[in-house]
C-alpha cells in the first residue's frame, strides 16, 4: 500500500510523520473476503491489526450451547484487532465478513514498531481503546434492560461512532438482514424496530442502507 493510499483509508494516518506513514503503509496488505467467509477464528493467532477499506466485518462468537452472538459490527473506516496485537495473544472472537469486504491487515512487525516508536499512533490508540471501552460498558447495560428497538437503535449509534469510525459519513450501506446480524435480533424484529425509529423521526432507512437523523436521541434511546 501506499502512503496516499493510506491517508484515504485510515484517518489515523494523519497523526504520523512522512516517514512513520511511509513504513506504516509498506506493512499493509490488502485482502478481499466474501460475504460469510471467516477472516479468522476464535483461538487463531491472526497476526494482524486490521482495517476495513470497504464492507462490513462482524466480531461475533458462538457459545457453548451453539447460540450465535455479535460483539460489535466494523464498517469502512473502522480499525481493530489492536488488543490482541499489544498482549500477542490468540483472538478471543471469530472475525467474519458480513457483506464483501475488503481489508487492510498490518503486519505485527510493523504494528509493534509504531505502537513503540510513533507518539502519534500511541495518541491514536489510547482515544480508540478508551472509545471501546464506554462503548462496550454501555453495550452490556442496554443488552440487558432495553427492548429490541432499543437495542437496534444503539447498535445503529455505534456503528456511527465518529471516534471509531471516522470514515462512515451520513448514510451506512447495509440491508435489513445485516442489521439484525449485528444486534443479535431476528429479520422480523429488526423490520419492525427500524419502522418505529423511522417513525420517531430518528433515522431514515432507504433500499442502499441507513442515514442518522437524530444521532442524540438514537444513541440515548431508551433511557
Amino acid at each position: 500500500m501506499t502512503p496516499e493510499q493510506l491517508n484515504d483509508i485510515a484517518a489515523w494516518a494523519d497523526e504520523l510523520t512522512p516517514a512513520e506513514l511511509s513504513r506504516a503503509a509498506a506493512g499493509i496488505t490488502q485482502r478481499d473476503y466474501e460475504a460469510g467467509a471467516y477472516i479468522c477464528h476464535r483461538g487463531d493467532r491472526f497476526e494482524f491489526w486490521t482495517g476495513v477499506i470497504s464492507g462490513i466485518a462482524k466480531i461475533a462468537t458462538i457459545s457453548p450451547d451453539g447460540k450465535p452472538i455479535s460483539y460489535s459490527g466494523i464498517p469502512a473506516g473502522g480499525w481493530f484487532g489492536e488488543g490482541a496485537m499489544i498482549k500477542r495473544e490468540e483472538r478471543k472472537y471469530d472475525i467474519v465478513a458480513v457483506r464483501d469486504t475488503r481489508l487492510a491487515l498490518m503486519n505485527a512487525g510493523t504494528f509493534n514498531w509504531l505502537f513503540s516508536e510513533s507518539t502519534g499512533f500511541n495518541r491514536f490508540l489510547v482515544r480508540q481503546l478508551n472509545e471501546r471501552l464506554g462503548q462496550f460498558i454501555g453495550t452490556l447495560g442496554y443488552d440487558r434492560m432495553l427492548d429490541t428497538t432499543g437495542r437496534l437503535a444503539r447498535c445503529i449509534a455505534w456503528l456511527f461512532n465518529p471516534v471509531l469510525f471516522p470514515r462512515v459519513g451520513g448514510t451506512l450501506t447495509i440491508n435489513q438482514e445485516e442489521l439484525g446480524q449485528l444486534c443479535g435480533i431476528s429479520r422480523q424484529a429488526t423490520n419492525r424496530s427500524l419502522k418505529a425509529l423511522q417513525d420517531e423521526g430518528l433515522i431514515t432507512v432507504t433500499p442502499e442502507g441507513v442515514s442518522v437523523c437524530d444521532m442524540a436521541a438514537l444513541s440515548q434511546y431508551g433511557d
